[in-house]
């Protein structure tokens, strides 16, 4: 079973930039002294998950340089101002189609690590019926999630800026318990960089 990773890292960081417009994006801001984006690729390039492709929009050709010498392969989303959807979409598309599933990163979430993309991976590899694999802690749904193709078509139809939450709630959906809440914690500010781990230390 072939699983590929997808990578969002196409928004407009609105909120990060009004607080701090010396970036262009904050997925190319320094978190321990990498880029954040390049902290999730790292993660994906850890596990079996492959392709793995990163959606770009605003700032693209910052991002892709923040993912310089990365093995991910990029697909560009010229409608990311409409919203997540979109970039979804493009994601989707943009993969084989032996690609049995798809693990949906965001660019914003460097504590995922790739031990639980592993045990995301391990529970569709169990399960192949499963329409998703979603972490969860504390009771609650977390990131990444892994949408099997079942729900690529009907991903493909969201529109704005719904990610995957809605799709979920009518699917056959593995939870997978994990003591983490770095399944919950994404960078919306400056400060929040500072006080996010990532997978790395």
């Amino acid at each position: 079973m072939r699983v590929a990773a997808v990578i969002l890292a196409a928004g407009t960081s609105s909120r990060y930039r009004a607080a701090d417009p010396s970036v262009a994006t904050k997925l190319v801001a320094p978190h321990g002294g990498v880029p954040l984006v390049r902290r999730v690729a790292d993660a994906a390039l850890a596990s079996p998950a492959r392709p793995v492709v990163v959606v770009t929009g605003h700032a693209a050709p910052e991002v892709r340089d923040a993912l310089a010498g990365c093995a991910v392969a990029f697909a560009h989303n010229p409608d990311f101002a409409t919203g997540l959807a979109s970039s979804l979409r493009v994601g989707l598309g943009a993969l084989p189609a032996d690609a049995s599933g798809a693990l949906v990163l965001l660019g914003d979430m460097p504590g995922v690590t790739p031990p639980l993309l592993e045990r995301l991976l391990a529970a569709f590899a169990i399960d192949p019926a499963a329409e998703a694999v979603v972490p969860v802690t504390a009771e609650r749904r977390g990131n990444p999630a892994l949408l099997g193709r079942a729900l690529f078509a009907r991903a493909g139809a969201l529109t704005g800026d719904e990610g995957a939450r809605r799709l979920l709630a009518r699917a056959r959906v593995v939870e997978v318990d994990v003591d983490d809440d770095a399944v919950l914690l994404d960078v919306d500010e400056p400060a929040a960089l500072r006080l996010t781990p990532s997978a790395n230390g």
